[in-house]
């Protein structure tokens, strides 16, 4: 029989399951004190007490006396996080995570957190959301700091990644302030700077957000990992390029994907060349030769152990690519060959670029009130959500297109 006060927790779970009150459980057969002091763990039940809850509850007697199958939280966790590339490990351990009696809050903290990387890993941007929302009231809950910075982290790119950068900006700045505040190592200063970065650029601040690329320059790059430098220098030419500094955009690219070799982390080294592929691609110009190549690259490894949202990122930036190199057709096919915009597994941004792309060969072909309707739609959309950044980015779009029409070529300029 499990000892008090699991049994307690156990019978609570099963009775709330089932929407049901103390009193309707306890019959005329036991007074709802008496239950609720089981509940509580400060009574320990008889063998007679179990038979008869079991049978209030419609239940076998084990389903009260015994752990309940797949709700070892533990387990789960080991389970999850040594299973093999491509296994399912996120159901057992989320239903281990419903099942928890919350006896271990870092472990807890653990199990969302691998939730929410699964989640976000395979786009599920929602999802990862309400993992990551219990990780920060769990983080604040157990007051530790680094994981504190950690869970906003995350959330904070998220928020992001679901098109909500104005919901995102506190959650960063808070995240650099406890990582400061707490004197933690470049390690996790570094995240929580990028992050900013990023969300602020996204929001149009660019004066901000350059000011943090030099913090970043002088405090931290010489001490971090070239995998979170790598990062903070493609998020920085981001920045530099939104400035009109290009030469310096393209410096700062060239220099993050110098930082790793294929052999160091090939997960890392393939993401570095798709992120330096639509960097390059958003520049102004578009630097289109060298996304050809980086894109080339990454396709290599993508064919043999790319996962579906890698995939369709890939699908995306060819489409872009064959646009800028002016293979409308074969953007055209590339468009259609991804999921409709409910099945897509991309981040808000690259939905927006992606839906942009499609206005504007709407344009090119012919359909220019449809395109036009289309990219004023979603300029419209990303300017009441202050995606400044993204805003720009449909309306020279809707520009540029307009002019095409009315000019031979299509795409920028090409390095």
């Amino acid at each position: 029989m499990l000892a008090q006060p699991h049994f307690g927790r156990q019978l609570r779970k099963l009775r709330l399951e089932r929407g049901l009150s103390q009193a309707a459980v306890v019959g005329e057969g036991m007074s709802t004190g008496y239950l609720s002091r089981l509940e509580s763990g400060e009574r320990r039940p008889t063998e007679r007490t179990v038979s008869y809850l079991a049978q209030q509850l419609g239940v076998d007697v084990t389903a009260l006396t015994e752990p309940r199958a797949g709700g070892c939280l533990s387990r789960a966790l080991a389970a999850a996080t040594s299973a093999p590339p491509g296994t399912d490990s996120a159901t057992d351990l989320l239903q281990a995570v419903r099942d928890d009696e919350h006896d271990d809050p870092f472990g807890r903290w653990q199990a969302l957190w691998l939730l929410g990387r699964i989640s976000g890993g395979q786009g599920d941007f929602e999802q990862e959301h309400g993992h990551l929302r219990e990780l920060i009231e769990l983080s604040e809950l157990i007051a530790a700091p680094d994981l504190r910075v950690r869970s906003h982290v995350q959330y904070a790119r998220c928020l992001y990644a679901l098109g909500k950068a104005r919901a995102a900006e506190p959650v960063a700045v808070n995240a650099l302030a406890v990582a400061r505040a707490e004197r933690l190592p470049a390690a996790d200063v570094m995240p929580a700077r990028t992050v900013l970065i990023a969300v602020e650029t996204g929001l149009g601040r660019l004066e901000a957000a350059e000011r943090h690329v030099c913090e970043l320059e002088s405090e931290l790059l010489p001490t971090t990992s070239p995998q979170a430098t790598a990062e903070a220098l493609w998020t920085a030419s981001v920045v530099a390029d939104r400035r009109g500094d290009h030469r310096t955009a393209w410096s700062r690219l060239e220099r993050a994907l110098a930082m790793l070799r294929g052999g160091d982390d090939l997960i890392l080294w393939t993401r570095l060349r798709t992120a330096a592929t639509a960097a390059a691609l958003q520049m102004s110009p578009p630097c289109v030769a060298a996304a050809e190549r980086w894109l080339g690259e990454a396709d290599v490894v993508l064919e043999l152990i790319g996962t579906p949202i890698q995939l369709q990122e890939v699908c995306a930036l060819r489409a872009h690519l064959a646009f800028h190199q002016g293979r409308l057709d074969e953007a055209r096919t590339l468009c259609g060959a991804l999921p409709p915009d409910g099945k897509l597994r991309l981040p808000h941004g690259d939905r927006v670029r992606l839906a942009v792309l499609e206005g504007r060969l709407m344009i090119l072909e012919g359909r220019v009130d449809q395109g036009v309707a289309a990219l004023r739609r979603l300029g419209q959309q990303a300017t009441d959500a202050h995606n400044l950044d993204l805003a720009t980015h449909v309306w020279r779009s809707l520009a540029t297109t307009l002019a095409d029409v009315r000019s031979p070529g299509v795409g920028g300029a090409v390095r």
